[in-house]
C-alpha cells in the first residue's frame, strides 16, 4: 500500500487562492513564505485605513476596503482612470494555518497579512523507545545450561 506524505506548506499554497470580485483586479497581491508564516501583501493605494475590514468565515478571509474620489458640484471631471468605491479579495485558507493568530498591518498602501502556521501542522520529529521485553533481557539457566 503507497503512503502519501503531507505537506501542509504545498497543501496551502495550493488551497490559498484569489477569488475574482468586481473590483479586485485593482488589489494586486503577493504572496510568500517565510519559516513557518506566510504574508500576503496587498495594494490597496489610496484606501483609508478605517474603511478596511478583514473577517474569517470558516477557512474564507475576505479583506475589503474603500476608495472615494473627490465629491462636489463644482467638479468638473477631465480625467477619471482611479476606480473608486468597495473593493474585495477572498482567500481559500488551507487547514494548516492558525487563523486564531492572524494580523494585519497597513502600511505606505500596502496591506500586509502575517498567516503563520498552526503547531499541529509544522513538521515534527517523532522518536522511537527502544522497549527491552524483561523475559529476553537476562539469558536464563534451565538445567545448568544457558537458554
Amino acid at each position: 500500500m503507497a503512503t502519501a506524505t503531507f505537506d501542509p506548506f504545498r497543501e496551502f499554497e495550493r488551497l490559498f487562492t484569489g477569488v475574482a470580485t468586481p473590483q479586485s483586479s485593482n488589489l494586486s497581491m503577493d504572496l510568500y513564505k517565510k519559516g513557518d508564516v506566510f504574508v500576503a501583501e496587498i495594494d490597496m493605494p489610496g484606501v483609508d485605513p478605517a474603511s478596511i475590514d478583514i473577517d474569517i468565515d470558516d477557512r474564507t478571509l475576505t479583506v475589503r476596503a474603500e476608495r472615494s474620489s473627490v465629491s462636489g458640484e463644482d467638479i468638473e471631471w477631465l480625467t477619471r482612470e482611479r476606480r473608486n468605491g468597495t473593493f474585495a479579495r477572498q482567500l481559500t485558507l488551507g487547514r494548516g494555518l492558525a487563523t486564531d493568530r492572524i494580523e494585519a498591518a497597513y502600511e505606505d498602501g500596502v496591506l500586509k497579512l502575517t498567516l503563520p502556521v498552526a503547531e499541529e501542522a509544522k513538521p515534527r520529529k517523532i522518536s522511537v523507545n527502544h522497549v527491552i521485553n524483561s523475559d529476553t533481557a537476562e539469558p536464563k539457566e534451565v538445567d545448568g545450561a544457558a537458554q
